[in-house]
């Protein structure tokens, strides 16, 4: 009988719950492309967290008014805030541009940790990040395509997107240290219902009713891939999982021409490999020596 140790385990586990929340979050991503023809984005947002925030209160009532406080208000506002932001940013994107390529922007979040890393705990990035880095934004720029016909204010949104993203993923992996789950995921989803709520109210309209199933699917899927996205954290570090959001640049590819019909051009290509190349060097890079507890996100 083969014997897996400790260590090794959780790696697995941390890694296969990372890749099962990337096929869930590239299927809720096809979904979100499908309904966004029919509802206005900040809808999509608002029952998206509605309903995630309704599976996340049993938790809380279980546990009692006192497993709601928390010395880290600031950092579960700015998880909220940059959580949503990400959504409503992405569901805009995908709705003008094809599914692969607001994928893969958003999927550019890895090569944004570092400098966030920089800006939020004042920890310079190492050289050995620098070449990588370089090689994942050309790939940026290549998707962009800034000059050339296909470039639109839309893949900026979704690389907009990416930035939320790197930002919600460094203060998750903070609030783990010592926040339980079920009040990350509570207040989490408490501040994106707060956030959204304005949008949809500016925005509102009625939801038919074809369009009622895919954002009840929405809303169950991204609350079980935000479950399995936090317990993942608890095996590995944010560089450790992030390279496996490219795998949802590989599922929704799939998607895409499966559904749409859509293959990405040659320019395109090019700059998804060199944004997947940029951002498995750059997670690769050896640390810089720290003594904060963040080191653990910062890309190697």
């Amino acid at each position: 009988m083969i014997t897996v140790s400790t260590p090794k385990k959780q790696l697995l586990t941390g890694l296969a719950l990372s890749l099962l929340t990337v096929l869930l979050s590239s299927t809720v991503a096809a979904v979100g492309k499908h309904v966004s023809q029919e509802v206005h984005v900040s809808a999509i947002v608002m029952v998206q967290y509605g309903l995630s925030f309704l599976f996340a209160l049993p938790s809380i009532m279980r546990a009692g008014r006192g497993s709601l406080v928390t010395r880290r208000p600031g950092l579960h506002l700015v998880r909220g805030v940059s959580g949503c932001a990400c959504f409503y940013l992405f569901y805009l994107a995908l709705s003008h541009i094809s599914l692969v390529e607001a994928t893969l922007l958003r999927a550019s979040a890895p090569l944004m940790v570092p400098v966030v890393i920089l800006l939020w705990f004042k920890q310079r990035v190492g050289r050995h990040a620098w070449p990588p880095l370089l090689i994942g934004f050309i790939g940026v720029v290549l998707v962009l395509k800034p000059g050339f016909a296909g470039f639109s204010v839309w893949h900026v949104l979704a690389l907009l997107s990416a930035l939320g993203l790197a930002v919600s993923m460094i203060s998750t992996r903070e609030l783990m240290q010592g926040e339980p789950q079920n009040r990350i995921l509570f207040y989490y989803f408490l501040i994106s219902v707060i956030v959204s709520l304005p949008f949809f109210l500016f925005h509102y309209q009625p939801i038919p009713l074809s369009a009622w199933p895919g954002l009840v699917y929405m809303g169950v899927v991204i609350y079980l891939g935000f479950v399995l996205y936090t317990l993942a954290y608890r095996y590995i570090s944010a560089s450790v999982s992030a390279p496996i959001s490219y795998f949802a640049v590989v599922f929704s590819g799939v998607i895409d021409w499966l559904i749409w019909d859509h293959i990405p051009d040659h320019l395109t290509l090019v700059g998804i490999i060199c944004v997947v190349l940029g951002g498995v060097l750059v997670l690769r890079s050896p640390p810089e020596p720290t003594s904060t507890d963040t080191a653990g996100l910062k890309a190697r």
